[in-house]
């Protein structure tokens, strides 16, 4: 009996926010595996700020998603029929399956994951491409030493959150700037990081001068634009910056805001570095090794904002540029 594939289709490029009329959502017969590939049944897809940017045009890490192909999106699903000799009917995948119900296609780039090692989302959030961009941009970018006063943005994020325990376990005083009581109070109480900043509560700067009075180490971005500045003017000498997203300038419709206080960076020897966790790729398994014994052991706890219903996708999206999203976003297909 043939399956019926939903999917979202970009149609037109995004002027700042993304809407719905951004994309044709349409129900069509999902394509049949033909030799050596594999047709996934999706059970939940990542959501995450990347992807805002793979709907521009220009030059990228990545090429952009095409006009009239289906939107890219991670996920995890199983396996429904395959013609592939490494794959079986009832085994777990993840990979780019696209914001659709089947995907069809040879399996490059899926990898099986157990889902009674843990839940499925989690193979988004910590154990996925978020715990492992958390992973290598703190620890290869970042470098923390013990001792050092690591300062995350975007902290109560999927990336920002797993980067700060890491930071914790790497015996550093982290510093996490959220917006919301709620989310600075689970900083704090859940997570065990040392100090919050509520921007939405209070002026960033003034936040860091009483959570960081020795300067900072080591500065974890997510979020650019006016945060990055402020934290820009309280670096110590040699200093590290990681420029892991800026989803504050995300939707602009005009210019990408630059940094202004940029020459600390030369009076302070400091350094400001791009991260893309695609360049890790081969190093995947080592890391999800440690963050899966991490989180056995509860040194590092993971969590996920589920969102039911392919059909919501554009709306749901757009909850991580509103900080309405509380941990990893995953929409349940």
């Amino acid at each position: 009996m043939p399956h019926t594939n939903r999917r979202f289709l970009l149609t037109q490029r995004p002027v700042g926010a993304v809407r719905r009329d951004d994309f044709t959502f349409e129900t069509v017969p999902a394509v049949e595996p033909g030799e050596g590939q594999v047709l996934v049944k999706n059970l939940y897809l990542s959501l995450d700020p990347a992807m805002r940017g793979w709907m521009n045009e220009g030059k990228s890490y990545i090429p952009p998603v095409g006009l009239g192909q289906v939107m890219r999106a991670l996920g995890v699903g199983e396996v429904v029929a395959s013609n592939h000799p490494d794959y079986k009917p009832g085994d777990h995948v993840s990979g780019a399956l696209g914001v659709q119900d089947y995907f069809t296609g040879e399996p490059q780039g899926l990898h099986k994951i157990d889902p009674r090692l843990a839940p499925l989302p989690r193979y988004l959030s910590a154990l996925g491409m978020t715990g492992m961009t958390a992973y290598f941009a703190l620890l290869d970018v970042g470098q923390p030493k013990a001792g050092e006063t690591v300062v995350i943005s975007g902290a109560a994020g999927a990336v920002g959150s797993i980067a700060g325990q890491i930071a914790k376990i790497k015996g550093c005083r982290v510093v996490g700037i959220a917006g919301g009581a709620q989310k600075c109070q689970y900083l704090k109480d859940e997570l065990g990081f040392d100090g919050v900043i509520d921007y939405k509560a209070e002026d960033v700067l003034a936040g860091l001068k009483r959570e960081c009075p020795n300067g900072v180490d080591v500065y974890f971005d997510n979020v650019g634009g006016d945060i990055l500045d402020a934290v820009l003017s309280r670096l110590n000498f040699k200093a590290r910056v990681v420029i892991c997203g800026a989803i504050s300038q995300y939707n602009n419709k005009e210019a990408v805001k630059g940094p202004a206080n940029y020459l600390a960076l030369l009076v302070n020897r400091a350094r400001m570095e791009g991260f893309v966790v695609m360049d890790y790729i081969k190093e995947y398994g080592k890391a999800a090794q440690e963050m899966a014994g991490w989180l056995a052991s509860g040194k590092v706890k993971s969590k996920e904002d589920v969102v039911e219903g392919l059909e919501t996708f554009p709306e749901t999206l757009l909850k991580l540029f509103s900080g309405e999203n509380f941990g990893k976003l995953v929409l349940k297909v």
